[in-house]
C-alpha cells in the first residue's frame, strides 16, 4: 500500500476552538469540509486525545478560524503541538471576541457552528455542526495543507487524521524539535529557530540511528 497518494488529497489548515468550563480551548485541524448548503453544515475531524474534543462534546459548539499562508509560526506551534490541558493557548495570541469566542486577528475568517451530530471513527470523532454565524475578515490567501508541508516545511502532529510516519530521508545528521516535531537536516547554527513553532536550538534533539 503506497500511502504517498494520500498526500494528493486537498486540505486546509484551521484552528478549531470551543469552551470547557469557561476556558477557551483550541487545536489545529486540517479535515474540515462543508456538507450541505441548506442548512449550511460543516464537518470537522478531531482526535479523541485532544482536549478540544472533550470541550466540543460538552459545549455543543465549535468555531473554525481559517488560517492564511502568512500565519505566524507561533500559532501553529501553540495550537498544533501543545495542549489546552496545560496552557491557555489564546493568552499570548492577538485576538478579538466575536460570537462569544476569541477569533484570531490573523484569520481570514471564522465559522461558528452548533453541534447537531457526531460520528465515532476509531481514534477520531467527526463533529457535524450547523453554521450559526460566519464572517470574512480579510482577503489573504488561505493556507493549504500542501503549502504548509511544501513551503513552510511543516510536520503533522501525531493526532492529525492525516498523520503518516515519515522515514529518514538522508545520511545527514537530523535534529527534531521537541515541541512541534519539525525535523532539520544538517548542523544547527547558534541562532537557529524552529520555522514552525519558533523555539531555539536548545529545544532540538538529535535523531539517532536505531
Amino acid at each position: 500500500m503506497n500511502k504517498e497518494i494520500l498526500k494528493n488529497l486537498s486540505y486546509g489548515v484551521y484552528v478549531v476552538s470551543s469552551k470547557k468550563e469557561d476556558k477557551d480551548v483550541g487545536c489545529i485541524a486540517n479535515s474540515v469540509m462543508q456538507i450541505t448548503s441548506n442548512p449550511i453544515t460543516i464537518a470537522v475531524s478531531i482526535n479523541k486525545d485532544n482536549y478540544t474534543h472533550t470541550a466540543i462534546s460538552i459545549q455543543k459548539e465549535f468555531v473554525i478560524s481559517i488560517l492564511p499562508e502568512n500565519v505566524d509560526s507561533q500559532v501553529i506551534g501553540t495550537f498544533g503541538f501543545q495542549t489546552s490541558r496545560d496552557i491557555e493557548k489564546f493568552e499570548e495570541m492577538d485576538y478579538e471576541i466575536r460570537e462569544d469566542y476569541p477569533i484570531l486577528r490573523c484569520a481570514i475568517g471564522y465559522i461558528k457552528c452548533k453541534l447537531i451530530n457526531q460520528v465515532d471513527v476509531n481514534t477520531h470523532t467527526i463533529f457535524i455542526g450547523e453554521v450559526v454565524a460566519c464572517d470574512k475578515l480579510n482577503s489573504e490567501p488561505p493556507m493549504t495543507y500542501a503549502y504548509y508541508h511544501q513551503v513552510k516545511k511543516g510536520k503533522s502532529p501525531k493526532n492529525a487524521p492525516t498523520y503518516v510516519e515519515e522515514e529518514k530521508r538522508t545520511n545527514q545528521k537530523q535534529y527534531v524539535c521537541t515541541i512541534c516535531g519539525y525535523v532539520h537536516e544538517g548542523e544547527l547554527p547558534d541562532d537557529f529557530v524552529c520555522p514552525i513553532c519558533g523555539v531555539s536550538k536548545e529545544m532540538f534533539k538529535e535523531i539517532k540511528e536505531e
